[in-house]
């Protein structure tokens, strides 16, 4: 069982990074993660019910074709994933949720000390996201089974199943950049 360090609900901002609807359509490679909305939406209820910080961000691409284009339907939330009255929205255009943002500037403010992160591609804007976290100075934590991400093609005409690609990130992640964890060690870290 992963376990989260202990964390103070005050100064621990929750990030979900692009749980949009875009990622449903057919257009993108099969998906693993079959658990990947109702771990994120119990991770949601329980961070609500502490009293702490939301700050959703959704990739707002600028690639006129892209699915997660703005005045698309697929730049939407997923169902339940809108933000509540009161919790902000990050709008990126490239992998990193810091970078041509105000997000470093927001937790700042909000004196967030540690940012916990999920959702949608493990690979690219989750990992991207936690890298640049940790190289920013924040003490980041991912949990791993409110990810997902797709399968890749592997250069030589093969595709590389998404849970070997989710597999090998988290491991990279985690080995420097995060603490890794999971959905039922925050929720149960939250109860206490």
């Amino acid at each position: 069982m992963a376990v989260l360090p202990e964390f103070d609900i005050k100064t621990t901002v929750l990030l979900p990074v692009d749980m949009q609807q875009a990622f449903d359509e057919p257009r993108w490679p099969r998906r693993w993660n079959r658990a990947v909305d109702s771990n994120g939406l119990a991770l949601l209820a329980a961070w609500r019910r502490a009293g702490g910080t939301i700050l959703h961000v959704r990739h707002d691409s600028t690639e006129p074709a892209s699915t997660l284009r703005p005045g698309q339907p697929g730049n939407a939330f997923r169902p339940g994933f809108e933000p509540a009255p009161g919790e902000a929205v990050i709008s990126k255009s490239v992998n990193s949720s810091f970078i041509g943002t105000d997000l470093d500037l927001r937790l700042k403010r909000l004196g967030a000390t540690q940012v916990v992160v999920f959702g949608i591609s493990t690979d690219m804007c989750v990992s991207t996201t936690v890298r640049t976290g940790s190289n920013f100075g924040w003490r980041m934590t991912l949990v791993a089974d409110a990810c997902d991400c797709f399968d890749l093609p592997d250069g030589r005409g093969g595709t590389i199943p998404a849970e070997q690609v989710h597999a090998a990130h988290v491991a990279t992640l985690g080995f420097e950049f995060c603490t890794v964890t999971t959905t039922d060690a925050v929720v149960l870290a939250l109860a206490d």
